[in-house]
């Protein structure tokens, strides 16, 4: 028999559970199978390449992506979480009417090939933009800033340029993300 234990968490502003959830189920798993969201994609599966990142919204307003794929779900009791079908504005049906300046960017930029990485990357520069609403970036730091933030997300259809192009977008248009000479 499955040893199971009680799951409650907030996800994407709603309440979740409490669930019966075997113990040392990774979140991908629990996201996937006992919530129905499958926008986090299992890439590597072992927290190398970063297509299956949520964000855990911490108490005191900041945020950091997790890597569901190697973090079991009851790591997740009673906290926040956003995953990438949580960005975009919805509708009383649940369509999607407006999508976030991180997701309009990668769009506008044509962000990716195959898209299998894309909800890493659209995690990833969201948690960045708000990182920097708190603390902004010097003018001559943003590319090195946008670089060392995502570095560790892995793209093999190297979309690269046009992911670090979206998201320079949003950095520079933003206001206030950038601080000195040129920020607007």
């Amino acid at each position: 028999m499955i040893a199971t234990q009680a799951l409650s968490m907030n996800i994407n502003g709603k309440d979740v559970g409490p669930l019966e959830v075997p113990v040392g189920l990774m979140m991908i798993d629990f996201l996937h199978e006992y919530v129905n969201l499958t926008g986090s994609r299992l890439g590597c599966g072992q927290g190398v390449c970063h297509a299956c990142v949520a964000i855990l919204d911490h108490p005191d307003g900041t945020s950091e992506t997790i890597r569901t794929c190697i973090t079991g779900a009851h790591f997740f009791q009673g906290k926040r979480v956003r995953t990438v079908e949580g960005h975009g504005k919805r509708n009383d049906k649940g369509e999607v009417v407006e999508m976030t300046p991180v997701q309009q960017a990668f769009l506008k930029h044509f962000s990716f090939q195959c898209g299998y990485c894309t909800p890493g990357f659209v995690n990833g520069a969201t948690v960045l933009v708000e990182k920097l609403k708190r603390e902004p970036v010097a003018a001559d730091k943003v590319e090195q800033t946008i670089m060392s933030s995502m570095d560790e997300h892995i793209c093999r259809c190297t979309g690269y340029v046009r992911y670090y192009e979206a998201i320079k977008d949003v950095v520079t248009s933003t206001p206030g993300l950038v601080k000195g000479k040129g920020a607007q």
